[in-house]
């Protein structure tokens, strides 16, 4: 007999996420266990009750989600679950906190449609922040030409310093985007922009995109008024918008990629119950993007 599949819900907020819950129940999992307030000291007893419930054969059909808004505190607590497992008593878990690594696959995923992303140069608007994070690395990891931009320089470095420790060789430029010639610096030769900014903040304006000469494809992610690339609409989905200069740039809103990041959700935590002993953060779970 057919186990059911079980996934566990483990959150860092105080109430788990509603989004990431509907998602689960979605992608077809028979029973979903939800826990809000994990932390990494909170987590061990939680992961071995995954893990010594049912027999070797049986682990495959329960899996671990981990979730919440803060993406740091959802990373440590992937880091103490898998320091739970041991040998192959183990669990399939997937890190997907603020939505950060499906969202972001379904970013790079949608430029790479447009654009040769190996030695192309991208601009990252909000690279800081726990989705710009995630698409800095997958950019970098496709060989593209990255620059981390953030109100900030310093703060724009320590993003690109910890890329580089995850992304062997990969070429990262720190940026300030708040003055025009930062602004201008940053743009200047970028065949893509993705903006990953927080709600309702303009980055990008549409003056300042249409300038932009080399631009073949611009992403926003923010859905909420004002949107952080103004002159688009949050349903953009592979819409070409002209060029002051000539030529026409390929515009995404967040709804745009929404169906993309959905599907790749959906499927991630379908390929939880392949097997017993998959770890799913942004690399893997953009590599599963790219297979559907």
């Amino acid at each position: 007999m057919t186990k059911k599949r079980i996934l566990i819900q483990l959150d860092t907020d105080a109430q788990p996420c509603t989004f990431d819950g509907v998602v689960a129940v979605d992608a077809d999992v028979d029973h979903l266990f939800r826990h809000a307030n994990v932390t990494p000291e909170s987590v061990q007893g939680l992961v071995r009750g995954a893990m010594f419930t049912r027999g070797a054969e049986e682990l495959a059909s329960t899996a671990i989600f981990i979730g919440g808004s803060d993406v740091a505190a959802g990373s440590a607590v992937l880091k103490a679950v898998t320091e739970t497992f041991f040998g192959p008593v183990r669990v399939s878990v997937m890190l997907d906190s603020a939505g950060a690594n499906t969202t972001a696959a379904a970013a790079v995923l949608a430029a790479g449609r447009h654009v040769s992303l190996s030695g192309a140069t991208a601009l990252v608007l909000a690279a800081t922040g726990p989705v710009g994070q995630r698409v800095v690395r997958l950019l970098a990891r496709q060989g593209a030409r990255v620059r981390a931009a953030s109100r900030s320089v310093d703060r724009a470095q320590q993003a690109c310093d910890s890329v580089a420790a995850v992304i062997k060789g990969a070429e990262l430029e720190p940026h300030e985007t708040t003055s025009p010639s930062g602004l201008a610096a940053a743009l200047d030769g970028a065949q893509v922009v993705i903006s990953a900014g927080t709600a309702g903040v303009e980055l990008l304006s549409a003056v300042d995109r249409e300038a932009c000469q080399t631009l073949d494809v611009a992403i926003d992610l923010c859905a909420v008024p004002p949107l952080g690339i103004s002159g688009f609409e949050v349903t953009d989905k592979a819409v070409e918008r002209p060029r002051s200069g000539g030529g026409l740039t390929v515009c995404y809103g967040a709804l745009g990629v929404g169906g993309t990041k959905m599907k790749i959700h959906k499927a991630a935590i379908r390929r939880l119950f392949t097997s017993n002993d998959q770890v799913l953060d942004a690399e893997e779970i953009y590599d599963l993007a790219c297979d559907l």
